[in-house]
């Protein structure tokens, strides 16, 4: 399964990225990943290539890139309780500076590129993401209803906001099917209902299911957070809306 590492053109510059994808000389479905806070590193790459295993080209770009190359911040081999809180003030600037319109010019920019890859075969994408980059799925896929047609987010942050621009508030945009895989601790109730309610009124196809017992960052396997059984109940969550989204394309 080779993983390619490539140079996404935007209009901010060039953001480093890496693909996964089958190595059988044929064109899948594309799917842009969106990683958690903590970024590119090698436990995404190991999401990758399983995922493309499964037939799937993985786009998953630094975030961060405006800062620097991956990894923008030096990260520990495991992300242990007792120093998240350090990493997490590190990166806390980079995530503020992600405002909603560089999240949107990205992901122009991400999706043209997906979409005109030699491996990439025509037809809609999905969008996933971990964390932070659930809410950036969120907002890739109400930009971009023509061409997303799956949107999944797991362990989600920020996707129910204050803000005008909150991705709950977005969801009338939204064409694709969606999978929210929760942790426990990640929303309120109220906040759920809220999300629930936006999604029902929009006519969108969804699930949201919180997975029990697990925190947030459970499918992280470098992190205290992660829980075996959780990552593979996000994969049994998220192939089928592939295959069910992405399989004529």
């Amino acid at each position: 399964m080779p993983i390619k590492t490539l140079q996404i053109p935007t209009t901010d510059g060039q953001a480093d990225a890496f693909a996964a994808f089958p190595d059988r000389g044929e064109r899948h479905p594309g799917v842009l990943l969106y990683t958690d806070a903590f970024g590119v590193r090698p436990v995404l790459e190991e999401m990758a290539r399983e995922l493309a295993e499964h037939g799937y080209y993985v786009l998953v770009p630094n975030l961060y890139y405006r800062h620097g190359p991956a990894p923008v911040i030096e990260l520990p081999g495991h992300i242990g309780e007792e120093i998240r809180p350090a990493v997490i003030a590190q990166l806390m600037p980079l995530i503020e500076a992600h405002t909603a319109e560089h999240v949107l010019r990205d992901a122009d920019a991400y999706l043209r590129f997906l979409t005109t890859q030699p491996e990439v075969s025509a037809g809609p994408a999905a969008v996933i993401g971990y964390c932070i980059g659930a809410a950036l799925a969120m907002r890739t896929a109400a930009a971009h209803p023509d061409q997303v047609a799956a949107v999944a987010g797991f362990h989600p942050g920020f996707l129910v906001t204050d803000a005008p621009d909150s991705p709950h508030r977005l969801v009338p945009k939204l064409t694709a099917q969606v999978h929210l895989g929760l942790a426990e601790n990640d929303l309120t109730p109220e906040a759920i209902s809220e999300l629930n309610q936006a999604l029902d009124a929009a006519g969108v196809g969804y699930t949201t299911e919180i997975y029990p017992g697990t925190i947030h960052g459970f499918t992280m396997s470098d992190t205290d957070a992660f829980n075996p059984s959780a990552l593979q109940r996000h994969w049994d969550r998220l192939l089928p809306l592939l295959d069910r989204t992405l399989a004529n394309s």
